[in-house]
C-alpha cells in the first residue's frame, strides 16, 4: 500500500454527472483524496475541474453520482452541509463583497458584537488586523474597501477568510491565478501548515511549476472525466494527457524586430503608483513588464489607456506628444492604444451580452446607420473576427459569459483588432487560462507582432515574460528597476531584479 492509501479517505466522489443545457461538464467523473495530502487537479478549461470542486463543496447538485466527505454522504447543493463536514472552498471567481471593507469580508458572520447585538466596528477592524498579521500580511489595510484594493490582494483576503475557518478539506480553485511568486510562496507555506495538521487540500492551477512543487498526487481530467492519478508526472506527458496530443513547444519565439521605429515613448510619466517612468516601444516589439504585484504595473497600463490621470511627464505616439484623458481618446490616438485587462469579467466584458455585441462595441459607428445598428453588418464583422481568432463559441449570438477564459480573452482582443488598434496593452491575459489555450494566445501575440503591431505585455509569470518578450522592464516602487534583454533575460533575472532592495535613481 502507498502512504496515501494508508490514510483515511477525506473525499470519495463516484461517477459524478453534470450537464448545463447541452454541455456535458462531468461525464461519470470519479475522484478520491486522503487526509494530509495536497492533490492537484489538472486539465484544460472545460475539462470539469471547477465543476467537480463546486459539487464537492456543496455548491452544485449533480445529475448523478455520489460524494462522501470523511465517510459521510454529502447533501448536494448545500454549501453549509459541506462546511459542517469541514470542507471550504476558495474560488477563482472571487466571492467578496466589493462595497464592504476587508475586515467586514474577513469576519462576515463572525463579527464581534456588543450587549445589544450591534457590530463593534473598531473591535472588528482590530481583530481583522490581528488575523492578517498572524498570517504574515501587513500590506493590506483592513479598513480599505475591497473594491479599492488590487486583484492580488482581494485573492489573498479570499484565501485568509477560508483558512481562518480551519478547514479539514480545503478546495482551492485557481488560487494563484492573480498572485506573483512571493505571494504564491506565502500561500504554499499556509498549505504546508494545513497538510501537516492532516487536512486534505485539493489544488488546481494552470502553472505546471506550481503543481509540480506542491502536489503529492496529480489527477488529470479531460472532457469531464478523470484520465488517471499519478504520483510523478512529467509536464510533456501531462500536456498529452490533458489535450490528447503532444505539444512540441509551449512558448513560440518572438519574431525578429523589423526596425527600430518607435511607436510609443514615455518620458518621466508620473501619477498614483507610477514614478517618473520612461520607456520606448518599437513597431512589432513585444515589450514585457514584470515585477512584484503592487509596484505600479496596473496603474501604468490604466494611465496609458486613459482610465487613470497622470500627474506629470509626457506620452508620445509616433513622435507626437499626446494627452490621453479617456479610453476613447486612447483608442483614437494615432495608431490606437487598446487595453485587455486582467479581470476580463468585471473590467472588459459585458457577460450577459452576446459574443457579437462584445466584439463590435468598439466599432458601433461602422456597423450603424443614422444611429441604428445594422444587424447584417454587425454579424458579418463579428463572424470574420471569430474565424480569424478561432473563437470557440456556438455562434456570434452566444452569451459571452458562457465561453471559456481563453475564448473570452480572444473576444477582448478581437474587439480592439476590429477597431484597428496597433498598440496592444495586454495585462496578464493568460491568467486562469489552461495550457493549450495559453499556447493559442501566445501564437496570437506573436502573429500580431509579425503584423507590425506593438505589444506592451505584463504577466505575473516570470517564465512567460522571459520566453515571449524581446525586452523586459522590471518595475519596483513605481519605477523601472531594470531592463533585461538578450542573454541576461531569464525568469531568474526577472525575479532577482524585482527583489532588489532599491531602485536606481
Amino acid at each position: 500500500m502507498t502512504a496515501q492509501e494508508e490514510r483515511p479517505a477525506a473525499i470519495e466522489a463516484s461517477r459524478i454527472e453534470k450537464s448545463f443545457g447541452g454541455v456535458r461538464a462531468l461525464a461519470g467523473a470519479s475522484f478520491s483524496a486522503v487526509a494530509g495530502e495536497v492533490h492537484a487537479l489538472v486539465g484544460e478549461n472545460g475539462a470539469g475541474k471547477s465543476t467537480l470542486i463546486r459539487v464537492i463543496g456543496g455548491r452544485l447538485r449533480p445529475d448523478g453520482g455520489a460524494v462522501r466527505l470523511k465517510g459521510q454522504a454529502l447533501d448536494f447543493g448545500r454549501p453549509d452541509a459541506a462546511n459542517a463536514l469541514g470542507a471550504w472552498t476558495v474560488f477563482q471567481e472571487l466571492t467578496l463583497f466589493p462595497w464592504m471593507t476587508v475586515a467586514e469580508n474577513l469576519l462576515l458572520g463572525r463579527e464581534p458584537r456588543g450587549r445589544l447585538g450591534l457590530i463593534e466596528t473598531r473591535r472588528m477592524e482590530e481583530r481583522a488586523e490581528e488575523v492578517l498579521a498572524g498570517l504574515g500580511i501587513t500590506h493590506i489595510d483592513p479598513r480599505a474597501l475591497v473594491e479599492d484594493i488590487a486583484l492580488a490582494e482581494r485573492q489573498i483576503v479570499e484565501i485568509v477568510r477560508v483558512i481562518t475557518r480551519d478547514p479539514s478539506i480545503l478546495l482551492l480553485d485557481e488560487p494563484t491565478s492573480s498572485l506573483v511568486e512571493r505571494e504564491v510562496e506565502w500561500l504554499f507555506e499556509r498549505i504546508g501548515e494545513l497538510r501537516a495538521r492532516g487536512a486534505a487540500i485539493i489544488f488546481t492551477s494552470h502553472r505546471w511549476n506550481e503543481v509540480k512543487s506542491i502536489a503529492d498526487r496529480i489527477t488529470v481530467f479531460r472532457n469531464g472525466a478523470e484520465v488517471g492519478t499519478y504520483a510523478e508526472l512529467p509536464e510533456d506527458e501531462a500536456v498529452r494527457l490533458m489535450t490528447g496530443q503532444r505539444m512540441e513547444t509551449l512558448f513560440p519565439k518572438p519574431p525578429p524586430l523589423p526596425a527600430t521605429e518607435k511607436v510609443l515613448e514615455l518620458n518621466g510619466l508620473s501619477g498614483p503608483g507610477v514614478d517618473k517612468v520612461s520607456l520606448s516601444l518599437h513597431k512589432g516589439e513585444v515589450l514585457g513588464v514584470g515585477g512584484l504585484a503592487g509596484h505600479g504595473h496596473r496603474q501604468l497600463f490604466f494611465m496609458l489607456f486613459g482610465a487613470e490621470k497622470p500627474g506629470g511627464g509626457t506620452i508620445a505616439v509616433e513622435n507626437k506628444i499626446v494627452r490621453i484623458r479617456s479610453p476613447r481618446e486612447a483608442v483614437r490616438c494615432g495608431v490606437g492604444l487598446a487595453l485587455v485587462p486582467e479581470d476580463r469579467k468585471t473590467e472588459g466584458l459585458l457577460l450577459e451580452m452576446s459574443v457579437r455585441e462584445n466584439l463590435t462595441l468598439s466599432v458601433l459607428r461602422r456597423v450603424s446607420r443614422a444611429g441604428i445598428i445594422r444587424p447584417a453588418a454587425e454579424s458579418d464583422a463579428a463572424r470574420r473576427m471569430i474565424e480569424r481568432l478561432q473563437i470557440r463559441a456556438q455562434g456570434p449570438g452566444s452569451r459571452v459569459g458562457t465561453l471559456s477564459g481563453g475564448n473570452q480573452q480572444k473576444v477582448l482582443l478581437g474587439r480592439w483588432l476590429l477597431a484597428d488598434c496597433h498598440i496592444m496593452l495586454l495585462y496578464d491575459v493568460t491568467r486562469g487560462v489552461d495550457v493549450a489555450t495559453k499556447h493559442e494566445l501566445y501564437e496570437l501575440i506573436m502573429r500580431l507582432a509579425r503584423e507590425g503591431r506593438s505589444i506592451l505585455f505584463y504577466s505575473s509569470d516570470a517564465e512567460e515574460l522571459a520566453r515571449l518578450s524581446h525586452r523586459v522592464l522590471v518595475m519596483r516602487e513605481g519605477r523601472i528597476a531594470a531592463e533585461l534583454s538578450g542573454d541576461e533575460l531569464s525568469a531568474e533575472t526577472i525575479v532577482a531584479a524585482a527583489l532588489r532592495d532599491s531602485v536606481a535613481a
